[in-house]
């Protein structure tokens, strides 16, 4: 990922998200076209020979598949996404197929050649992403999205995110309400505070999931980098023998987890709570927020509440009354190179990405940078005038550090929260990754 000006990509934010509609809509009606950019059909790949928009439908032809892991979505959403589709484009079929373990079952099956035409991609290196996909560019839309950089090698483009990302605090708007929070947050001692006010009214304040782990993956990675404000900063860890202190922003950022828990801000038990049950939590007002992606909303939403209960802001990390949010991709799509099918393989891509309505349904703020957001609770966040810091690929040679010192972020921030002392825990931590660094320099 190149990393763009900070005040260029917030620039491009602002003016995206303060575009955003008020179209209420969590629940996933992707009937409609969310709007945004919508290129002809000419447009779409074609056969080098084909001329205007008929000969271009023509050769969007025969049947594909998708392999998501929105099981989910089967029977329903995927229902309405393949009769568009087909609407658009007669002779073409999408089918879908879903699997759990979405990054190693892709994996293994890409492994055997055999795999779908159309396929989230899974971790592995850039390099590879010739040998299996088929170079996208040729949709127009390389110059138009974030994070083209991505899934990128040698200046070609093999795969687009589904969506963007930002990380905040999803809130019940009632449940703070109700504890007198009349204002929302703009500093971390303003945070606190209001911790104590629904603690004080019942409820517990911030559901950290503990027990799942992955949940804990923004104290680690997009909270550090906010504090920072440097996009690279996780990259830049390859320059020290020593990337975790106390003073940083990484010990910063997980002393703010560390301080909820010894308040007694988090669950009672955090080792007895699941990610699925506390959205429940979170839509009935019996825990407070989450600090987590805006994906989170409409599934907060379709648990037990309505759109227009559940809220969206930056989390404050210091007391500057100043913030700063990351951006991130989600998975993204890829073409399989030898699809029989080539053309509606990507010609399906465009659509996903231009017209069916999954950034809405999914949460996102669209990839592609025109394309007006239909979140509406983006609009409150915005309001906050958050500093956005687009962010960038991981370097080869850090990722290589990291497996060999066998680190797992989310781990870290659990051994730093319940530590009794938790400089201790980071020395543990500085200690694999220079072992791991020297010998990855080997």
């Amino acid at each position: 990922m190149k990393k763009s000006s900070t005040a260029l990509v917030s620039m491009i934010m602002a003016s995206v998200l303060l575009a955003a509609c008020g179209n209420n809509n969590n629940a996933g009606n992707t009937a409609g076209n969310t709007g945004g950019n919508t290129a002809p059909a000419s447009e779409a790949p074609a056969a080098s020979n084909a001329s205007g928009d008929e000969a271009a439908n023509q050769d969007i032809s025969g049947t594909i598949t998708f392999l998501t892991n929105r099981t989910d979505m089967i029977g329903k959403e995927y229902d309405d996404y393949a009769k568009r589709f087909k609407e658009k484009y007669p002779n073409a079929e999408i089918q879908f197929e879903a699997i759990t373990d979405l990054d190693k079952t892709t994996k293994i099956r890409m492994s055997s050649g055999d795999f779908p035409d159309v396929v989230l991609i899974p971790t592995i290196p850039n390099s590879d992403l010739p040998n299996y996909f088929a170079p996208l560019d040729d949709l127009g839309l390389t110059d138009k999205i974030y994070f083209k950089d991505f899934k990128s090698y040698e200046g070609k483009l093999y795969g687009i995110s589904v969506g963007a990302t930002t990380t905040g605090i999803v809130y019940n708007k009632k449940a703070f309400a109700d504890a007198g929070i009349t204002e929302l947050p703009k500093t971390l001692d303003e945070f606190y505070a209001a911790s104590g006010k629904l603690k004080a009214n019942g409820v517990v304040p911030l559901a950290s999931n503990f027990k799942d782990q992955w949940p804990l993956y923004p104290w680690a990675s997009e909270i550090p980098t906010s504090i920072a404000g440097n996009a690279n900063l996780n990259n830049e860890r390859i320059n020290s023998d020593e990337p975790f202190q106390m003073d940083n922003a990484y010990g910063q950022g997980m002393s703010i987890l560390r301080t909820m828990y010894e308040k007694g801000y988090l669950e009672p038990d955090v080792n007895s709570t699941n990610w699925e049950q506390s959205k429940k939590d979170v839509a009935s007002g019996k825990f407070a927020m989450f600090m987590i992606g805006n994906w989170a909303i409409p599934q907060v939403a379709s648990s037990g509440t309505t759109s227009d209960n559940v809220g969206f802001f930056p989390l404050p990390y210091d007391n500057s009354g100043k913030v700063n949010v990351t951006l991130a991709p989600d998975w993204a799509y890829g073409v399989n190179k030898d699809s029989k099918h080539l053309a509606t393989a990507k010609a399906f891509v465009k659509w996903m990405l231009e017209e069916s309505g999954f950034d809405e349904f999914g949460g996102f703020i669209p990839v592609i940078k025109d394309k007006e957001p239909a979140v509406p609770q983006l609009q409150e966040f915005n309001s906050f005038n958050p500093v956005t810091l687009e962010a960038v690929a991981d370097d080869p040679q850090v990722t290589d550090v990291v497996n060999k010192a066998q680190i797992t972020k989310e781990a870290m921030v659990q051994e730093f929260v319940l530590a009794k002392d938790p400089q201790s825990v980071l020395d543990k931590y500085n200690k694999a990754w220079a072992k791991a660094k020297k010998d990855v320099a080997k």
